[in-house]
């Protein structure tokens, strides 16, 4: 088999599982559309037979045989695999070399239930800002919502007997549109990895495959709370910073289900916070032991962190993100994380069927936008000079 026919074979393989797609997808099932492409799949099957009729003509006859293939599959076996993947693991699983896994009965791509579930339960376990946004399902590439325009109400006039009654004013209406964008990445694993239980190789790559997505959400959540409205926390006076932000800018409106998140060293900064009299200000949730809240006076409010890692400082300035951001910001989800694998695949200069590997390809499809910019702000504190 030649490039040429690999590429085709990995070509009917991803539209056979496209029509399955259309054919099991619910409420969006699209019989005309599979049957558009079996005619593509049908074509394809043709051209295959004539490439494998030309290459059979001109096969060189110095390419190795099957039981040479075989031959070097059992010598690489011999390999110490837990060693080959943690190198891997440390490269980022950047390796030279590509992979799928396909359904050798009616060559569709599998889709393991199983790894979908470990997943999502990955990405619940560590903490993501889809706990604090709004998530919303969607259905479609694109659209948009209608809100009604914040105004400031002034009552009726008093009207006098006989007198004409004046206009009142109404409300006014904007829109807040989203368009999904499709992120993703595949991971090449050799087949002799996976044929090594011990090493728990799939788990392991699930893992890292599930917080890409966790990581890929809080980025995209950052960058748009950035783009809310700038405050700067005093050095000096920072709960009276934190408190005019809270009870004047986020007002009534937003204070009772606001909360404080920032990053380790934004942590380190408010666990040293004291009162007049040495009583630290970070305090545990009675109710709850395992959560944090900043207490000063009247003002009790949440506080959550998120490793430095994900939420880095700016040069020396710690990120404070304060309100409440299930009002602030929708994260609109197209497609929930999907995996396919195939061991026959080719992507790039990488080809599964002849390097014996195996390639998860991982995809979502989501956007990120804000929905009240009223209700967050992206706060800085600088600690330059300490």
């Amino acid at each position: 088999m030649n490039k040429k026919m690999r590429e085709i074979l990995a070509k009917i393989e991803e539209k056979t599982a496209q029509a399955k797609a259309f054919m099991t997808d619910g409420e969006n099932k699209d019989v005309n559309k599979a049957n558009a492409l079996l005619d593509e799949i049908d074509e394809l099957e043709k051209e295959y037979k004539t490439e494998e009729r030309l290459y059979n003509k001109s096969k060189d006859k110095g390419a190795p045989t099957d039981k040479q293939i075989e031959d070097k599959h059992k010598e690489e076996k011999g390999k110490d695999s837990t060693k080959e993947f943690a190198d891997m693991a440390r490269k980022g699983f950047k390796v030279d070399k590509s992979m799928t896994e396909g359904t050798q009965t009616d060559g569709g791509y599998t889709v393991p239930q199983d790894i979908q579930t470990r997943i999502n339960t990955y990405r619940e376990s560590k903490f993501s800002l889809l706990s604090l946004v709004r998530v919303e399902k969607v259905t479609t590439n694109e659209g948009s919502r209608t809100f009604k325009k914040r105004s400031q109400q002034t009552g009726f006039t008093k009207v006098g007997e006989g007198a004409k009654v004046p206009g009142g004013s109404t409300p006014k209406f904007e829109r807040i549109s989203y368009k999904i964008d499709k992120y993703g990445g595949y991971f090449p694993v050799t087949n002799e990895l996976l044929a090594d239980s011990d090493a728990n190789i799939t788990n392991t790559l699930v893992e890292w495959i599930g917080d890409e997505s966790r990581i890929t959400a809080n980025k995209l959540i950052i960058e748009i709370v950035k783009t809310f409205g700038a405050k700067t926390i005093d050095k000096v006076n920072p709960v009276d910073s934190i408190k005019q932000i809270l009870n004047i800018d986020l007002g009534q409106t937003f204070k009772p289900t606001s909360a404080i998140v920032t990053n380790d060293n934004g942590l380190q900064f408010l666990d040293t916070l004291k009162d007049n009299d040495g009583k630290y200000l970070l305090q545990s949730n009675p109710a709850d032991p395992m959560k944090m809240q900043l207490c000063a006076g009247a003002t009790v409010i949440p506080v959550k962190v998120i490793p430095n890692s994900d939420l880095p400082n700016d040069e020396t300035k710690i990120p404070f993100i304060i309100g409440d951001l299930n009002e602030g910001v929708v994260y609109w989800d197209r497609e929930l994380m999907s995996i396919i694998a195939s061991n026959i695949a080719v992507a790039g200069n990488l080809n599964a069927f002849e390097e014996d590997l195996t390639i998860y390809r991982a995809l979502e499809r989501e956007d990120v936008t804000a929905r009240d910019t009223q209700a967050v702000f992206y706060c800085t504190l600088d600690t330059a000079g300490e």
